[in-house]
């Protein structure tokens, strides 16, 4: 897939992640190729993400490694002293970027069209699916829509008029069809607002038909009316916007979700599955990180045996309660297995908590546990003493899994991680649903499971999948060959600009 040099010269491509570390760590995965194929590249990120980027991460490195790609920031309209962590975090950033940053890029694509290496090709985070269609229709350049959502998410999300329209939705809350169907309201008085059982099973989501229960759902269909239509309306509304795109960038791969993207290429102009971004072979090594990654576990996995010990990170926004957080640290003690596990600074929520730990708790992870800031999460899965990942399911960790051939147990907090959970146990059968639950002793049950009464069958199912993963993005691969269509198409597109 090398071009010679220079071929696609005078194409210049601006890439928007969403304000996430998972958004921006994929999207950065995929300006690396872009910046491989000659693209000009700009990566446009928040001035808060760009100060963690540069305190964090190696961007130096990167701007030297790929002299065509430059980086430029954006206010994302927040103030400084936001913490941008924690479960609201995401409806505090989707309000304060559609309210500020359609200006701020417009002016920095307009200021580049005057200057001698002009944007011709938009790729947004559909996170942000409104904002940068508007903007691409108003300035005249192509658009495509990123998903650093897993599909069955994105897709799951967008067929939510149809899951209305069956009746097989809402789940709680009357008013949500006054929402999402306001033209049904009128015919549908019978229902009436209570809660259901969140176990019934959705019959009437093309690809994965009767897959998912309602509490696999995507979190924004949980809830009551003052916390729940807002979120879903933006959402359903963004996912939408991405019919407005010329195409669809999608983190997945045909062998993990062939179904699926079968259904989509019905209803998007162009799909491009060229995931697990990672994984192909031209990236070079490098972190996105917002925090201090601590190598020392490293160290610590070389003196641990093969496959023995249990990864736990539950992501970089999710927070828990010490009462939660203190029922994962028995379970995994009670365990008895070996277990390196990340709690962030600001991982534990509120400021009132007894900050003492019980001594036996102390004892169980100086003897079997490690815990550190930050880790190093691609290597750390990559390491032969690990044996399993006790995850939150968000799609970066999930992908990264999977390729590692890592089998994980489950702990979902919210977006797209009720569902992914749902695949990693029922579809991909390569692990553990914990979802809803948080119990010591069903901690230390499914650790127990996941590493020694089912590790064989796991491990089995998950090395299988890596090995699909691998053979994706190799010569010939489904990912392999969706990556030089997204090339030439934006090749293509860009010319027209031109």
């Amino acid at each position: 897939m090398a071009e010679e040099e220079g071929e696609a010269g005078g194409h210049h491509v601006l890439l928007l992640p969403g304000p996430m570390q998972g958004n921006v760590n994929s999207m950065m995965k995929l300006a690396q190729l872009l910046a491989l194929h000659h693209f000009h590249i700009t990566f446009l990120t928040t001035d808060f993400i760009h100060r963690r980027l540069y305190r964090f991460a190696d961007i130096h490195s990167l701007s030297q490694t790929y002299p065509n790609l430059e980086f430029k920031t954006i206010s994302d309209g927040l103030p400084d002293d936001h913490p941008r962590s924690g479960n609201n975090a995401l409806a505090d950033l989707y309000s304060s970027m559609n309210s500020f940053a359609k200006p701020l890029l417009r002016d920095i694509i307009l200021s580049q069209t005057a200057a001698k290496s002009k944007i011709t090709c938009l790729i947004g985070d559909g996170f942000l699916g409104g904002l940068t269609a508007d903007v691409a229709d108003e300035v005249g350049i192509p658009l495509i829509h990123f998903r650093a959502i897993s599909a069955s998410c994105f897709w799951a999300l967008f067929c939510a008029p149809n899951l209305f329209e069956s009746n097989e939705l809402p789940i709680r809350v009357l008013c949500l069809l006054s929402i999402i169907m306001p033209d049904r309201m009128r015919t549908e008085s019978k229902l009436i607002e209570g809660e259901e059982d969140m176990d019934r099973i959705i019959s009437n989501l093309p690809g994965m038909e009767n897959i998912l229960r309602c509490r696999d759902l995507p979190s924004f269909y949980r809830g009551t009316e003052t916390n729940l239509v807002d979120p879903l309306k933006s959402t359903v509304f963004d996912c939408h916007q991405t019919l407005r795109a010329r195409g669809v960038i999608l983190n997945t791969f045909e062998d993990l979700d062939g179904p699926l993207l079968s259904q989509m290429r019905l209803k998007f102009l162009r799909v491009f599955a060229v995931g697990p971004l990672h994984a192909h072979a031209k990236t070079t090594p490098s972190t996105s990180s917002f925090w201090e990654e601590d190598r020392s576990c490293l160290t610590w996995l070389d003196s641990q045996p093969l496959k023995s010990v249990l990864y736990v990170s539950f992501g970089s926004i999710a927070t828990v309660t010490r009462e939660r957080l203190m029922e994962f640290w028995y379970g995994l003690v009670n365990s008895k297995k070996r277990f390196l596990w990340v709690i962030r600074p600001d991982m534990v929520a509120g400021e009132d908590n007894d900050e003492r730990v019980a001594a036996e708790l102390e004892e169980g992870t100086k003897e079997r546990g490690f815990i550190v800031g930050w880790a190093p999460q691609e290597e750390v899965l990559a390491h032969k003493a690990i044996g399993g990942f006790l995850t939150h399911s968000g799609w970066n960790s999930t992908l990264e899994s999977l390729v590692a051939g890592v089998p994980m147990i489950c702990w979902p907090c919210f977006a797209d991680q009720q569902i992914n959970s749902r695949f990693v146990s029922e579809v991909w059968k390569v692990g553990l649903d914990m979802k809803d639950l948080c119990d010591r002793d069903v901690v230390e049950k499914m650790v127990n499971d996941l590493m020694v009464h089912r590790r064989e069958e796991f491990l089995k199912s998950a090395q299988a999948m890596a090995t699909l993963a691998h053979k994706s993005v190799s010569p010939g691969g489904s990912s392999y060959s969706s990556l030089h269509d997204l090339v030439e198409f934006i090749k293509s597109a860009s010319r027209k600009i031109n």
